[in-house]
């Protein structure tokens, strides 16, 4: 247990500054919305939500595996937020990524280990699979949604889950294209939440946790292992090194 307890401290280190700079400029965000409203445990709640949610997307990032952890933890509490904003589809959305992404993430070991010497790229056959699969995904969600609950926003709902249940579905096996949908599930999640909070349903937090989603995921595509070469080959060395110090350690 100690060991795995270090190797979480490992795995928030040597990411790229710019993650780190985005982080502490959400977490002032976040502390200035917090702070300039009523403050209630469901406000607090989401507050310890957003912060574990940016540094989980900047884990992933960083293709640092760290993010298993974080993202069970923030979707608690994400899980919590929705129901409250009868947002249900975001519920089952954190529901898919702990069960897609954070759990199988908590159990691989192979996925742990020097994960950005994994990365891959879509052929013609994945792009076309992904595509009709989050075309299906929310055809089906927008009607289950709208039929068997009181979500006022079913397919603005929808849409949100289906790219977003996809993105985390095409991360986990390792695929740089995710981020294509990371940023169209930005975009989606700041209309879902804008309208959710014009309607008194939910905190401007969860909107301007999705624009944070939105800078980290077209940060990505710069200084992110899973773009940059040279990144990439750096968090490679990084991971290899720290291998080699467990195992003298052993």
């Amino acid at each position: 247990m100690q060991h795995y307890f270090q190797f979480l401290a490992h795995q928030l280190k040597g990411w790229p500054q710019q993650n780190y700079y985005l982080f502490f400029f959400s977490l002032g965000c976040q502390v200035m919305t917090l702070v300039g409203q009523p403050i209630t445990p469901l406000t607090i709640l989401t507050f310890i939500g957003t912060t574990l949610g940016v540094l989980c997307v900047l884990a992933i990032n960083a293709a640092k595996s760290v993010n298993g952890v974080l993202g069970v933890l923030s979707a608690i509490c994400f899980i919590i937020t929705g129901f409250a904003a009868k947002n249900y589809l975001t519920i089952f959305e954190q529901v898919a990524y702990v069960v897609t992404l954070d759990i199988p993430v908590l159990i691989s070991a192979d996925w742990n280990v020097n994960m950005a010497s994994k990365i891959r790229r879509f052929t013609s056959k994945s792009w076309a699979i992904a595509l009709v699969s989050t075309v299906v995904i929310y055809v089906i969600s927008g009607w289950g949604i709208g039929a068997f609950t009181d979500d006022p926003r079913p397919w603005v709902d929808a849409i949100s889950f289906a790219i977003s249940f996809t993105a985390g579905i095409i991360c986990f096996l390792r695929f740089n294209n995710q981020y294509v949908w990371w940023i169209a599930s930005g975009l989606a999640q700041m209309v879902l939440w804008f309208i959710s909070f014009r309607q008194g349903s939910a905190t401007l937090a969860m909107f301007i946790n999705s624009s944070v989603y939105l800078v980290n995921d077209v940060l990505a595509f710069t200084v992110s292992p899973w773009y940059n070469e040279k990144e990439r080959q750096r968090v490679v060395a990084q991971e290899t090194a720290y291998a080699g110090q467990l195992n003298e350690t052993n």
